[in-house]
């Protein structure tokens, strides 16, 4: 078993690659330009894995909005020529996606299922929207990934740090935090999402599945969770999302119904025990 990985330093890509079997090459932004279509077929031509992970993503979601260009030439064009080389390579591929593509049903306040509409309501999420339809329509053997609010002991690679460090190192400075309070999602550890979609692509699974850790918090209430457990005295406040004033929209409810999941029998500790475990990890490493 070869697999290749895109995206493998940043979070998720550097808790998935130790859990892959058999032989994993890990490709990031200076191993290949995703942008860039002849690159990658000639790459995956050339190594013959008999699978691929795409955790390569644009993800700065305000900044997209003024460069929807980008977004779309890592989110969309890129994922649609692995999709195509795949296909035509005979190759299985595995690619992430993200909650963020739901968010225009403000009414909404059951956890999303695979099967229900999408509507995003940020170039972000419609970019991701829009890799997924490619990849779905394109490659034959695809098995597309959706997940919530990742946080890894790596930090990310293309962004620096995660939500969890960025709350830790502005308390640290004694700096008020004004956190919003009326968008619920699922905070998820990518450590317990790269070993349920592994424990996934051993079972053969394909289409689309969501895997978040359990249960829905709203970012304040994930913010205080971080600092009772870490032991933090903090200057925290809820606000609203209009008061946080961020240039792209955000779903008020985007949590993830992983009942698809569980049917394999395959399940995510919750939220709770996951932001323990992190924190437990971040203090080993």
């Amino acid at each position: 078993m070869r697999t290749v990985v895109f995206g493998s330093q940043g979070q998720l890509g550097r808790d998935l690659c130790p859990l892959l079997p058999g032989e994993v090459i890990p490709l990031s932004r200076t191993d290949i330009d995703l942008t860039a279509e002849d690159e990658i077929l000639g790459k995956l031509t050339s190594l013959k894995p008999n699978l691929v992970v795409n955790c390569a993503a644009y993800n700065f979601v305000d900044k997209a909005e003024s460069e929807p260009q980008s977004a779309f030439a890592v989110n969309a064009w890129a994922a649609r020529t692995i999709a195509e080389s795949c296909r035509n390579l005979g190759i299985k591929l595995v690619h992430f996606s993200t909650d963020y593509v739901f968010g225009l049903d403000e009414t909404r306040c059951e956890p999303w299922l695979e099967t229900d509409a999408p509507g995003p309501v940020s170039v972000y999420g419609l970019s991701k929207l829009a890799g997924e339809y490619l990849v779905r329509s394109i490659c034959p053997d695809n098995l597309v990934i959706r997940t919530c609010g990742l946080y890894g002991v790596w930090g990310t690679g293309g962004k620096g740090g995660n939500f969890v460090e960025t709350m830790l190192k502005l308390a640290a400075q004694g700096k008020p935090l004004r956190v919003v309070d009326d968008q619920r999602c699922t905070p998820s550890y990518t450590a317990d999402v790269a070993a349920a979609t592994v424990r996934l692509i051993n079972t053969g699974a394909s289409g689309l599945f969501h895997i978040t850790n359990a249960g829905d918090c709203s970012w304040y209430q994930f913010a205080s969770e971080i600092f009772r457990i870490a032991g933090v005295s903090a200057d925290l406040m809820p606000i609203k999302s209009k008061e946080f004033n961020a240039v792209a929209r955000r779903p008020a409810y985007s949590v993830l119904n992983n009942g698809k999941l569980a049917s394999l029998g395959l399940r995510c500790r919750s939220w709770n025990e996951a932001i323990h475990a992190y924190l437990a990890a971040r203090e080993e490493q």
